[in-house]
């Protein structure tokens, strides 16, 4: 059911994407040549069950994830660091939930959501797991594709993911830990991104607070459910307009 329902969405997303570049020069966006077929698209979800990672990014480095420059060859399920080996946790337990925001923005791109945000966070994209995002770049913009499985959201590009189905690395990935939900009313959220010659880390913090501000804010989260549950219906330039962006 869930390749489907993958190679369905993202045949709409590329339709629509691509319909705005007909007339228009887009950096970086999918263009007619390099559209795969359906049937295509098929097969390369035939068999999707988990997202999928570069074997290298489980390397413990002393910000956590490694950093790669090129696409690793081997491929492991995602699995989440644990919080202790990131966060000294006793005394993490003693700082009010202000001083511990603070701790956690350093030395990594580390931001925290109230509990209750997290939770509707967890539900909405449970129900959507996937949506697609563009990052202006230069004098364009290029599409970003998200996928989600809790504790993780991952950002590829549209093109790698096309090309490489569940194969393709992402360019970054954003971790939640719940473990001080009960006790400060707060979540932590770690990023990592994984090829720095793709993505800045304010390009990546600027795609985690956007991608949270569509599944959070009522109005922005139809066009998530849109996207992944009436794909006919689903225009990318209605993303655009949400984001200000010009529609090229």
């Amino acid at each position: 059911m869930m390749h489907h329902l993958v190679s369905k969405v993202l045949r709409r997303a590329f339709s629509s994407v691509e319909a705005l570049c007909r007339n228009a020069s887009c950096s970086n966006m999918v263009t007619n040549r390099n559209l795969y077929t359906i049937s295509a698209l098929h097969r390369k979800f035939e068999n999707t069950k988990t997202i999928a990672i570069p074997s290298a990014f489980s390397i413990r480095g002393s910000l956590g994830f490694s950093r790669m420059m090129s696409f690793a060859t081997g491929f492991t399920p995602l699995q989440p660091k644990p919080l202790e080996s990131i966060l000294d946790l006793d005394r993490a337990k003693n700082k009010s939930p202000e001083e511990l925001a603070d701790i956690w923005m350093i030395g990594h791109i580390g931001v925290s959501m109230k509990a209750k945000l997290y939770h509707l966070l967890e539900q909405r994209t449970a129900d959507c797991r996937y949506f697609v995002i563009p990052l202006w770049k230069g004098s364009g913009y290029t599409t970003m594709f998200v996928q989600v499985q809790m504790p993780h959201m991952l950002f590829t590009g549209l093109e790698d993911y096309k090309a490489r189905g569940t194969q393709a690395a992402p360019y970054f990935t954003a971790t939640y830990y719940k473990e001080f939900a009960d006790s400060k009313d707060m979540v932590l959220i770690r990023g990592d991104v994984v090829f720095t010659s793709k993505l800045s880390d304010a390009e990546a913090k600027w795609l985690l607070e956007t991608a949270q501000s569509f599944y959070l804010n009522d109005v922005r989260y139809k066009l998530v459910e849109r996207f992944n549950k009436q794909t006919r219906e689903f225009e990318f330039k209605d993303v655009l307009r949400a984001l200000e962006m010009p529609v090229l």
